[in-house]
């Protein structure tokens, strides 16, 4: 076995699919096919359900698939031990929450200042991200602190405050019982402030309705469905909304820290140092909330 076997299989696993994974590696289809078919004869086993749609791991195929990314990852760092600490170059595989407000500033730093690296940027809520750093499918990720796991280092980026968005201009903490909840999955770091204070509050919500993305929470916000809490510096970018009013929320829940996480026992490469050092460099820039936004209910 060798380490372009697990390339290949890693491929066709995450394409499902012979054709599109010999075309992303700019291999013929047919030595796609045979090296996946040795690898199966040499370790005894079938890693792919074959059917007329494409292909599917098997559950061997999915422990194989666990193994080959932690091994690809060593890989990936033995080689960046010999590149220009300086220069860095090749894939930067990271995560972010959808809200960020400071990341294009980051970004925008470290590609022009290491253009050579090619930044692989994956959304997500930080449950998800944090479980995609410890299982070595991401490099590091951004997500809403703060959090407590002893595998994972975490650099704190900056902090802002969360902020109770309704369509009603006036709103007090009465009229929060029987509210409709409008949050995105769980694990979110916004939706957890949100539940927790409801329930240091004794309140249950009527319902909860779970969305993917902000943009369509914040559309139904506007057309009375429900409430949400989003950081202030979100929504002040949103000057094309009407009926949209902020209300401050208890010291305690507001707090919102977005911290940049790697796991601890992976070489850090030279992209990942980079990338930290201009968050460092950042930092006076990366302060304590968003003073464009006043703590009084205000309609946008």
């Amino acid at each position: 076995m060798e380490i372009r076997d697990l390339q290949i299989f890693q491929a066709v696993a995450e394409q499902n699919s012979i054709s599109k994974a010999a075309a992303n590696l700019n291999y013929v289809q047919s030595n796609v096919t045979a090296r996946i078919q040795m690898l199966e004869k040499e370790l005894g086993t079938k890693l792919f359900h074959r059917h007329k749609k494409g292909m599917v791991l098997t559950a061997e195929g999915k422990r194989l698939l666990t193994h080959s990314q932690k091994v690809l990852t060593e890989w990936a760092e033995i080689k960046n031990l010999f590149l220009d600490s300086e220069n860095p170059s090749g894939t930067l595989t990271i995560g972010t929450v959808e809200i960020v407000s400071q990341l294009p500033y980051i970004l925008s730093s470290y590609f022009t200042k290491f253009p050579n690296v090619d930044l692989s940027l994956k959304a997500g809520v930080t449950e998800e991200l944090l479980t995609e750093v410890l299982h070595y499918q991401l490099e590091g990720a951004f997500i809403t602190g703060p959090i407590q796991h002893h595998l994972v280092e975490q650099y704190p980026v900056f902090e802002e405050e969360l902020t109770l968005v309704t369509n009603n201009p006036q709103f007090e903490k009465t009229q929060l019982v029987n509210q409709t909840l409008l949050v995105l999955n769980k694990g979110c770091g916004y939706r957890l402030k949100l539940e927790n204070w409801l329930k240091a509050e004794g309140v249950s919500p009527r319902r909860v309705i779970e969305f993917s993305t902000l943009d369509m929470i914040i559309k139904s916000v506007t057309l009375g469905l429900g409430i949400t809490a989003v950081p202030k510096s979100y929504i002040e970018q949103l000057s094309d909304y009407k009926n949209l009013y902020c209300h401050q929320i208890p010291e305690e829940f507001q707090t919102i820290v977005t911290l940049f996480i790697r796991k601890k026992d992976t070489y850090m490469t030279n992209s990942v140092k980079q990338l930290l050092n201009i968050i460092l460099e950042k930092k006076e820039l990366l302060v304590s909330g968003n003073n464009r936004v006043n703590n009084k209910s205000i309609g946008l």
